[in-house]
């Protein structure tokens, strides 16, 4: 077995560290919980969950200038000539959209010869597809015809020409190829298992069709569990006809981002960017994204205001299109590419976990989880692909932003917990840039993208856990001096300790049960490795540059983690 006084060295050399400069980052909660209103947080989130937002149109928009006005509330002044103009600016970026805006205004579907419709856009928002167009005022009368999955891509034209297709997929898979064969208009059944849609029967997942043009265009329908099983049980007695009619607005619009910064006194073209991504209706994804970004705005323009907070590198805030915003804000500038050190994604952070089945995550960069998923880390029902050693991201940043959680959550008993790399949100752009960038966010959650994911579904007090470590792990960068920088690589090579442990464990059970002592070697080299070049690229935390001390402290880190290591490797036959 490993000799347990180097583990207990290793431990209380972290722990000697953590106690040397903790007051700086300690400092941070007390002034972050007093400054950090929820209850503002939670009146953006009731602003912008009740518009419809996609890029360009009114909801989206809508959204954006609500943001502004926080901003300039807090203090944010609009840029006349650029970032340079002072402490706290904010800016409204423009531009032209390739496709039209869509935007649903009402629809409404009836069998024919029932009173109670099938569906109604009051009651499920999600019921039209993107970009389906209005039918002729007064709505069409069609027969209905089901056509099985399997035989999508053999529709028979003369069977659908002027009729509405049904089939239980995914209506965007089969709506252009039903147009083309002459129907008038899809109707679409899917819903995934994580929905508990035989539980949730009236919940449906929004979803889109493709956009032709605007003289082709056509209409697509989604149905919940209900309504689809109404509308089969009717199929079953006979030929049906339904009514539906629909009011849509298609037309040509600018897509907005809005920027704002508190700018750095000491390296202003360094940068920590937070982003949260308006587009999407409902209510925890995405508008908890935006109400809990625009109270951390408020509250760094406040402390900053105040004297009690004086960031040395910049903070940049930005909401806009998800994946879009992000990556072009970070490719259209080469100059400031070079210059943001860390991205992090706000997206789903405000989920009441009571309600909706799902617990606060921090999506990690790409560690050996990704590779070798076992022990206490799991995939979400999202799901990730197992990446290759050659996908690895080694940093630190995965342990200090979980640090920072885990130290709000140990106040008042916040459950924080991670998982492996999955992608699909605004911190892939950072990913794909080689900056480093995490995600928060929540899953599984059983009404995600369903027209079920409203306010009710919000906690105010999760966004504020959210919006104070995010904050915390903003404020540790962006101001970070020797001390802290010292302080953060003992409290990594303690994270780098826990984890060689647990894995040692797990391998130790996995040669009993008979896999070879090699493989399971490896693993623990790969997750050794993967800390002690996390630890190596901590010389850039120190916002005066790398020194001596903390050269040193990474070094005997680093060797504390391989001395670590080979001892697991001799241990494990």
């Amino acid at each position: 077995m490993i000799k347990p006084l180097l583990i207990t060295l290793l431990a209380l050399s972290a722990a000697v560290a953590n106690a040397q400069s903790s007051n700086t980052i300690d400092s941070y909660y007390p002034l972050l919980r007093n400054t950090f209103i929820e209850a503002n947080a939670y009146k953006t989130v009731a602003f912008v969950e009740k518009r419809w937002r996609l890029p360009g149109n009114k909801g989206f928009n809508e959204s954006i200038y609500e943001v502004e006005k926080t901003l300039q509330q807090a203090g944010y002044k609009k840029e006349a000539t650029g970032e340079a103009d002072g402490p706290l600016t904010y800016r409204i970026e423009t531009r032209e959209m390739q496709r039209p805006a869509w935007e649903p205004v009402n629809a409404m579907v009836t069998i024919e010869g029932e009173q109670k419709p099938l569906l109604t856009f009051t009651n499920n928002r999600n019921m039209l597809a993107i970009y389906s167009a209005s039918t002729p005022p007064g709505g069409i009368t069609a027969e209905v015809i089901f056509v099985d999955r399997a035989d999508l891509k053999n529709i028979d034209s003369k069977k659908i020409k002027g009729k509405i297709v049904f089939a239980e997929a995914n209506v965007g898979m089969f709506y252009s190829s039903a147009v083309k064969n002459g129907a008038i208009g899809a109707i679409g059944y899917s819903m995934p298992a994580y929905t508990q849609p035989e539980k949730n029967v009236n919940s449906i997942q929004f979803g889109g069709i493709r956009y032709q043009d605007s003289l082709s265009q056509k209409f697509g329908i989604l149905l919940s569990y209900a309504a689809k099983e109404r509308l089969k049980a009717a199929l079953q007695k006979g030929p049906v006809k339904v009514h539906v009619d629909v009011e849509a607005k298609i037309y040509p619009s600018r897509e907005l981002t809005i920027i704002a910064n508190a700018r750095g006194s000491v390296k202003p073209d360094e940068r920590f960017v937070f982003s949260a991504h308006v587009q999407e209706p409902g209510a925890n994804d995405n508008a908890t994204g935006v109400g809990t970004l625009a109270e951390m705005a408020r509250v760094t323009a406040t402390l900053i205001t105040q004297k009690k907070f004086s960031p040395k590198r910049t903070i940049t805030f930005l909401w806009g299109d998800e994946i879009v915003s992000t990556g072009r804000y970070i490719t259209a500038d080469t100059l400031r590419a070079k210059g943001i050190k860390w991205g992090l994604s706000l997206d789903m952070v405000g989920e009441d976990v009571n309600k909706t089945g799902g617990s606060f995550l921090i999506e990690k960069m790409p560690d050996p989880s990704a590779i070798w998923t076992r022990g206490k880390d799991k995939h979400t029902e999202w799901g990730g692909r197992a990446l290759q050693e050659s996908d690895l991201f080694p940093h630190y940043f995965n342990d200090l932003t979980l640090n920072r959680c885990m130290q709000q959550g140990r106040d008042n008993g916040w459950v924080v917990k991670s998982n492996p790399f999955e992608g699909g949100s605004d911190h892939t752009p950072f990913l794909q840039a080689k900056i480093p960038g995490l995600l928060m966010w929540h899953f599984t959650d059983v009404f995600y993208h369903t027209d079920a994911d409203r306010l009710n579904m919000v906690s105010a007090q999760e966004m504020k856990n959210v919006g104070i470590s995010a904050l915390a792990t903003a404020y540790t960068l962006t101001a970070a001096d020797e001390p802290t920088t010292l302080m953060l690589i003992g409290e990594l090579q303690k994270n780098a300790t826990d984890r060689l442990n647990d894995e040692y464990a797990l391998s130790a059970q996995a040669i009993k049960e008979g896999l070879p002592a090699d493989a399971e070697k490896h693993k623990i080299d790969v997750w050794a490795k993967w800390y002690t070049d996390a630890l190596s690229k901590m010389t850039d935390i120190n916002v005066d540059g790398s020194t001596g001390p903390i050269n040193n402290r990474i070094a005997k880190a680093k060797q504390a983690v391989m001395d670590l290591n080979l001892e697991i490797d001799a241990d494990l036959k």
